[in-house]
């Protein structure tokens, strides 16, 4: 009997499916999304939120606790470093999950599992646009030579601007 059994056991002993949970999270940590089962989403999600929650206090103990989870450096090194910033001021809930239709193979349901926090398409902040601005192109110091003292004199006389005695140009002939 599986009474007050609470998580889906996926039809695989303990190990494989610790394996299978540690292996996922690692791919959803670097990639952001991954597609999968609906029912290994759902696993998924459990064995991953509780670990989220834990990486928005950056700790000794709790980067510990984390690899203790994942066994693997880089994964806890990104979800310290990129995810919990981002995720730092939701209490809850950081994965979402989408499902997609039945696989062709063996019409299981599947499903996409992303962080909510790194999906542009959901997300309701409106970016401004930024204006562009264009720069003049430095000369280097070869061209910046004989030429650049002419083009210099022209655009000041074309602008009326003061020149180092402080007097305005008429022009020189």
């Amino acid at each position: 009997m599986r009474h007050r059994k609470k998580f889906n056991h996926l039809g695989r002993k303990a190990g494989h499916r610790k394996a299978l949970l540690r292996n996922m999270a690692t791919s959803l940590i670097m990639h952001k999304r991954i597609n999968t089962t609906l029912a290994k989403a759902k696993a998924l999600r459990m064995f991953l939120e509780p670990i989220v929650t834990r990486s928005k206090e950056d700790t000794m103990h709790n980067r510990r606790m984390v690899f203790r989870k994942l066994n693997n450096k880089y994964a806890v090194t990104e979800l310290f470093r990129n995810i919990s910033p981002k995720v730092a001021d939701r209490p809850g809930g950081y994965l979402r999950i989408i499902k997609l239709g039945n696989r062709a193979g063996d019409n299981a349901e599947m499903a996409m599992i992303e962080f909510v926090d790194f999906n542009t398409t959901y997300n309701t902040e409106k970016t401004t646009k930024k204006t562009r601005r264009r720069r003049r192109k430095k000369k280097t110091a070869e061209s910046a030579g004989v030429t650049g003292q002419s083009e210099q004199t022209q655009t000041q006389e074309q602008s009326g601007e003061k020149n180092e005695g402080g007097e305005k140009d008429q022009g020189e002939e």
